[in-house]
């Protein structure tokens, strides 16, 4: 009895001293985005235009050192782009602006300087993230206009990005700092199933983003 009060009292201790390691916050997160279109030349597939957006979610940094923190969260994230390409006898159109959604899982380390100046320090955060498509439109639509497919299907759910940034935190307060940013996210998976399915072998189609990051963590 006496060895599992004792388990009992160094887990709580354990978890009150993690606890006081973890600042939560939130962010918003306004964007450009781009699809990166790779293919094949005979199908003239290519990137024309990027995309404005803005995402957002909670932020997560456990610090494993006085300087050193991994960081997570869970944040919504808006991407997609326009593309072109020559149409063939499946595709009845040449270009789609693509407008996609995800819910991701930032997975980094976050490297903080020493006060710069004074409650200033500067940031460097490095590291990739999962997420998963949430909704999508194309020209505008959740229906395709050609064949009336729902605009999801033609993507793949999954996608992985690596992702890096750096910025600069101020603290507030006791425990209330604003923090602001610049982070690149480049894609790593094809998301892509409509080209390929379509007759465009080797069509690949990955997200990538500039991010400017404005949150506060409590």
């Amino acid at each position: 009895m006496k060895k599992i009060l004792l388990a009992l009292f160094l887990l709580g201790a354990s978890l009150g001293t993690a606890s006081a390691q973890v600042e939560i916050g939130i962010k918003l997160s306004p964007s450009i985005a781009y699809l990166r279109a790779d293919a094949p030349s005979q199908y003239n597939f290519q990137s024309e235009k990027s995309k404005v957006g803005i995402g957002g979610g909670l932020v997560v940094d456990y610090f494993f050192g006085q300087n050193y923190a991994f960081g997570t969260g869970l944040q919504l994230t808006s991407k997609g782009g326009t593309v072109s390409y020559d149409a063939n006898t499946t595709i009845q159109d040449n270009e789609q602006k693509i407008s996609l959604q995800y819910l991701e899982i930032p997975l980094t380390v976050k490297l903080f300087t020493n006060d710069i100046t004074t409650d200033t320090k500067l940031y460097f955060q490095l590291g990739g993230k999962i997420g998963g498509l949430v909704a999508a439109r194309i020209d505008g639509e959740k229906f395709y206009q050609f064949g009336g497919e729902k605009a999801t299907k033609h993507f793949i759910i999954p996608d992985a990005a690596l992702l890096g940034g750096l910025g600069a935190e101020y603290q507030v307060g006791q425990s209330t700092k604003v923090f602001a940013g610049l982070s690149y996210h480049h894609g790593l998976a094809n998301v892509d199933r409509y080209f390929k399915k379509n007759g465009f072998n080797g069509a690949t189609l990955k997200n990538g983003e500039v991010a400017l990051d404005l949150g506060i963590k409590f």
